[in-house]
């Protein structure tokens, strides 16, 4: 597997420049970037930041190893408001627009959500309503996304939404396209289930990982730890990717450092490296 890293995983007021470089000097060999509203990819992204972006990658001899946003968070792609779904559509294109033109074959994608009990206030959605709509956001950008040579990763995120690998495999399988795949986060899984079993369901569904650690003692969203402080078993959970012969990328998403780390952020990623390449050993015959 591919060593990458989330840029959530580093101090949100640190320039892009520093974390590529923090990435590159602790042994990472990519790094995720984010799509936002005014950040370093902003939505009205322009040629100029492209190639900014681009040139930033190249100086510090990292590859864009996939394309996120939190921006789905505020526009629930299966709301019952047509000018939310609306945004989220819009979003969708845009990611997909910035995948393309920064050589990233691969974005993160939230569908939809029936609920978010860390949101406060999120809207509630009926199940098979948040199904329909989530169909319909998807189908509507796979043209796009087929002709950019971009795959669209659903992720599993505490969205109440695709709780089952059984389930989250015939969404995708239903779209009959290889445009269409997994953002596996490990991590996520622990409050519901076992990684190791979605990943023999999904298999080679899974266009790309997320590393995350987790408390289920904890149950909310600061049982989110430190790689290896969890109750993720690494040692399955990489034989499990060694049997569906998973090489893809694999990001770190330490999200948020500031609770891990009041002072001296820097270290969570040179310990993150540390911790990603134990795991990468684990789980060998």
């Amino acid at each position: 597997m591919k060593k990458s890293i989330s840029i959530w995983s580093f101090r949100p007021e640190w320039e892009w420049d520093y974390c590529f470089q923090l990435a590159k000097e602790n042994g990472f060999e990519g790094i995720e970037i984010d799509l936002t509203r005014s950040g370093a990819l902003p939505l009205g992204f322009c040629p100029e930041t492209v190639a900014t972006i681009a040139g930033l990658a190249k100086r510090h001899g990292l590859a864009l190893s996939g394309l996120a946003t939190g921006l789905y968070w505020e526009a629930n792609g299966a709301s019952a408001d047509a000018t939310v779904r609306d945004e989220a559509a819009s979003i969708l294109r845009r990611q997909i627009e910035a995948a393309a033109a920064l050589g990233i074959d691969a974005i993160l994608v939230i569908p939809g959500s029936v609920g978010v009990d860390f949101i406060p206030g999120a809207e509630v959605v009926p199940y098979d309503a948040a199904l329909e709509r989530a169909r319909e956001l998807i189908a509507a950008a796979l043209p796009l996304a087929e002709a950019s040579g971009v795959t669209l990763c659903l992720e599993n995120v505490w969205n109440k939404f695709l709780t089952s690998p059984v389930e989250f495999r015939d969404f995708i399988d239903a779209f009959g396209s290889p445009h269409v795949g997994a953002y596996f986060d490990v991590g996520n899984v622990l409050a519901t289930g076992y990684p190791e079993h979605w990943i023999a369901i999904l298999g080679l569904r899974i266009k790309r990982v997320h590393f995350k650690d987790f408390r289920r003692s904890v149950a909310r969203v600061d049982g989110f730890c430190e790689l290896l402080a969890g109750d993720v078993e690494w040692p399955a959970v990489m034989a499990a990717f060694r049997a569906i012969g998973y090489t893809g990328w694999a990001a770190a998403e330490m999200v948020p450092p500031m609770p891990f780390y009041r002072h001296g952020s820097e270290v969570l990623i040179a310990n993150t490296s540390r911790a990603m390449d134990a795991i990468f050993a684990m789980g060998k015959e």
